[in-house]
């Protein structure tokens, strides 16, 4: 949205957005009978849902029972507004199929594709973790595929592949947030040359006033309350730390805690009540809250269990002054460098983390140290220039008859 927002201001860019709805994370219904997409905006023309059954996705192929929602109603979308561009920030509920029906019915089109994390390459909602130990996977297989999942046979996981990989290749470019996440879908199968590093641009923030205190000992989570997520990590370190009379308070505003299995809302509520009273758990906040919850924080916790991918909350956090302890794995240990705008420990381990919080909380002038060395975070009108040329140079190549960069021409983006 942001993106979307900036793209607004371009002079060589009319954007158009297209935004999946429906149950149960949103409670929205289908507006008209005989269309699945509506105006998302009465004052801005150019927003639109498109509506979809959440029920009906296949989680393994990554595609809908329900194909009219491609073939007939996002086609008929396409057909109608007829982009120059069509950037998918995301297929999730839609489908890999749609690549497809852009490619098809608009074949001048140019297509990109920013990858967000890693639902192509893993089953398990593209975690990247062994479902025996939740343990961090580097690499995909039939085999290890079935290990995770003994109910799917190995050769479903190859005609897995091979269907995602068919749809994908008709992309002409991919972007990569993250370094780490370029390095794996390389190793997928994507071509070196067919995917760029481009990070999430960030638009200016108005940072609320802050008091001056003597003790940075204020800690915060910002994020979904699951087991990726490693809240529970978090917990745990603050038991350990409220056992050992480590001098601490930490904030949780987090949502979506109800959504989660059972045993590990058991093992948050005992966490939580374990670490006495120096954690608040304050549930879902508002993003417009979010300049006056930073000012009252300073360190920003990532504990997350699985490799990230380039973690908003991190870019939010260096954005607001505020240096983060975050897991020494994937995208945040490519984000976060441990000693200069923040600290590293184990990831899954409540133990290192306990250790490190201990460490940044009693270190006079380590707080101020790592703070002044926080650099800028990517700025959103760079990033719009940079996808600016990008889709200029991709629709040239188009038109030439391939996927090399060429001249710049103004475009229309969806």
């Amino acid at each position: 949205m942001e993106l979307y927002d900036a793209m607004r201001d371009s002079a060589e860019i009319e954007p158009l957005l297209l935004a999946r709805t429906g149950p149960p994370l949103s409670s929205v219904d289908r507006y008209h009978e005989g269309t699945l997409t509506t105006r998302a905006d009465a004052e801005d023309p150019n927003q639109y849902f498109i509506y979809t059954e959440f029920d009906r996705f296949d989680w393994l192929l990554g595609t809908t029972s329900a194909k009219p929602v491609i073939t007939r109603y996002f086609r008929d979308f396409i057909a109608a507004h007829r982009p120059d561009v069509v950037h998918f920030q995301h297929t999730l509920f839609l489908g890999y199929e749609a690549i497809r029906e852009v490619r098809n019915v608009l074949p001048e089109a140019a297509i990109v594709y920013t990858l967000h994390e890693f639902l192509a390459i893993c089953h398990r909602q593209g975690q990247m973790l062994r479902t025996p130990n939740d343990k961090p996977c580097m690499e995909e297989s039939p085999r290890r595929c079935h290990e995770c999942f003994p109910g799917i046979a190995p050769q479903e996981f190859f005609m897995r592949k091979q269907f995602i990989q068919s749809h994908l290749n008709l992309v002409d470019m991919f972007l990569a947030p993250s370094e780490f996440l370029r390095q794996r879908y390389i190793d997928w199968g994507i071509p070196p040359e067919r995917i760029r590093f481009e990070d999430y641009g960030r638009l200016p923030v108005n940072r609320a006033a802050e008091q001056p205190r003597d003790q940075r000992t204020r800690l915060a989570f910002f994020g979904q309350l699951s087991l990726y997520k490693g809240v529970n990590v978090l917990l745990g370190a603050a038991k350990i730390l409220a056992e050992s009379r480590v001098e601490f308070e930490l904030h949780l505003y987090g949502a979506n805690l109800e959504l989660q299995p059972e045993d590990f809302r058991e093992e948050f509520e005992s966490l939580l009540e374990a670490s006495g009273g120096n954690v608040n758990f304050h549930g879902e906040y508002d993003h417009d809250d979010l300049p006056a919850l930073m000012a009252k924080t300073d360190w920003v916790v990532v504990p997350s269990i699985w490799w990230e991918n380039s973690p908003l909350v991190i870019q939010e956090a260096l954005m607001y002054g505020k240096p983060v302890i975050c897991s020494d794995i994937g995208g945040m240990a490519e984000k976060v460098t441990d000693g200069v705008d923040g600290l590293h420990f184990r990831a899954d381990d409540p133990d290192s983390l306990a250790d490190t919080i201990e460490l940044a909380v009693t270190t006079p002038g380590l707080w101020e140290t790592l703070r002044s060395s926080i650099r800028p975070v990517h700025p959103m009108d760079e990033h719009t220039r940079t996808l600016t040329e990008l889709y200029a140079e991709l629709l040239a190549g188009r038109r030439e008859g391939t996927r090399k960069p060429a001249s710049k021409a103004p475009a229309r983006a969806g």
